[in-house]
């Protein structure tokens, strides 16, 4: 959709950005000492481009994501996916996950895409107010982008209903987080809107 934008509103908004500041994972006030939860994908690195597969320059499926380190007392597994360099006020969401089973470990690819694509997960709504993955879409020209997948661990309490969105999510993670872990990939889309080199092609990554 932002493809078509003129590079120049990707300049004019250069330093126009969210912050890390304002991720969930930052604005939860988590306790110190609380136990990490390792985040990861077979897709990309920490802090390393997100192949154009995963986003509105190719497929648009959500990544393949894994965790480990959920501790033993945990009731159920949330995530969160933000951009913290949206020009928005406040992270742009793209995906919310809850009521994942402590027991599982991992998100398929495509599995945050919604029920449609098959997904086991309950998803909340994104910052479209719609329900799923909504695919990484920076404007031309604006810089590299970070899109933090944050996956939480929370005592147990009453399952989310609906499609929770943002305010809900963060609420819970204050009241009830147990342990928390952050993947960050990232993803630019140059002047032109032409994929970046080293931003992974439309085949799988």
């Amino acid at each position: 959709m932002l493809e078509k934008l003129p590079d120049a509103v990707g300049h004019a908004l250069h330093e126009r950005r969210a912050g890390l500041d304002k991720l969930a994972f930052n604005l939860a006030g988590l306790r110190a000492g609380m136990a990490t939860i390792e985040v990861s994908s077979v897709a990309f690195a920490d802090h390393a481009p997100i192949p154009a597969r995963y986003t509105a320059d190719g497929e648009g499926v959500s990544p393949p994501l894994q965790w480990q380190g959920v501790p033993a007392g945990a009731g159920s597994v949330l995530l969160i996916v933000e951009d913290a360099d949206a020009p928005t006020p406040r992270p742009l969401v793209h995906a919310i996950a809850v009521n994942v089973p402590p027991s599982r470990g991992a998100l398929a690819e495509g599995e945050l895409n919604g029920s449609e694509a098959g997904g086991q997960v309950d998803v909340g709504r994104n910052s479209y107010l719609m329900s799923g993955w909504l695919p990484p879409d920076p404007p031309p020209g604006h810089g590299p982008h970070r899109y933090a997948f944050q996956v939480f661990a929370l005592l147990p309490g009453e399952p989310f209903s609906g499609k929770p969105g943002r305010d809900a999510v963060l609420e819970a993670v204050r009241e009830r987080a147990l342990a928390s872990g952050c993947l960050i990939g990232t993803y630019e889309r140059p002047d032109g809107s032409i994929p970046a080199a080293g931003q992974g092609s439309v085949a799988a990554g």
